[in-house]
């Protein structure tokens, strides 16, 4: 499945430095272009509207951006996004330029659904290990996500590893395919009965050491 880009118009950029606090007070925040057979560069853009397209993209989808006054778009990707720690402003974006028709790896987030009736059937709980699978592809082949479906941990002591999960043809699996990625945790009713060979408890009477 092909995902389509999220578009953004950024401005050429000419303050630099310590001065782009004087941006970032005007409620325009500072990015910055860069990449593979790309002349890095200063930009900027309105932070409402960088909110919104980062919120779209999330980490997988790709950015189209283009600049004010010039022709064409580059496929980016957001990289290091930085917030202001006190407040929680958005202070910069770096965009990663790439190209439509090379492969690339990402961290694509991985989301359960559905029930277990392994953790059912004991009392228990669906324990997530990896919340993200890496795989590559296509830029605009990445999934936005990974579903996993719980209904499959049927048996008390049932795993899903990374190699269980069905993937696109266009896209590998980068991760550990034995990496597990959910388990059931049995609840407490499933925890060993006393076996026979256990020592039995002390009946109180207690043998003469005489």
């Amino acid at each position: 499945m092909t995902t389509e880009a999220i578009k953004l118009e950024l401005e050429p950029r000419e303050i630099l430095g310590k001065k782009v606090k004087q941006l970032r007070r005007q409620g325009t925040v500072p990015v910055h272009l860069y990449g593979p057979g790309v002349e890095a560069r200063p930009l900027q853009c309105e932070q409402k509207q960088l909110l919104r397209a980062l919120a779209a993209a999330g980490n997988t989808n790709p950015i189209a951006l283009s600049v004010a006054g010039e022709a064409g778009e580059r496929l980016t990707f957001a990289r290091e996004i930085q917030w202001n720690p006190v407040r929680g402003d958005l202070l910069h974006v770096d965009f990663l330029a790439v190209s439509a028709t090379e492969r690339m790896s990402a961290q694509v987030p991985v989301n359960l659904v559905g029930e277990s009736p392994g953790a059912r059937e004991t009392a228990g709980a669906v324990a997530q290990v990896l919340y993200h699978l890496e795989v590559e592809a296509l830029p605009l082949e990445i999934p936005n996500e990974i579903e996993i479906d719980l209904a499959e941990l049927v048996d008390p002591n049932a795993v899903i590893r990374a190699a269980d999960i069905p993937l696109p043809a266009n896209v590998t699996l980068l991760t550990d395919p034995e990496a597990m990625l959910v388990r059931v945790d049995a609840g407490r009713e499933t925890a060993a009965a006393p076996g026979e060979d256990e020592a039995p408890a002390d009946s109180g009477e207690a043998e003469s050491g005489e």
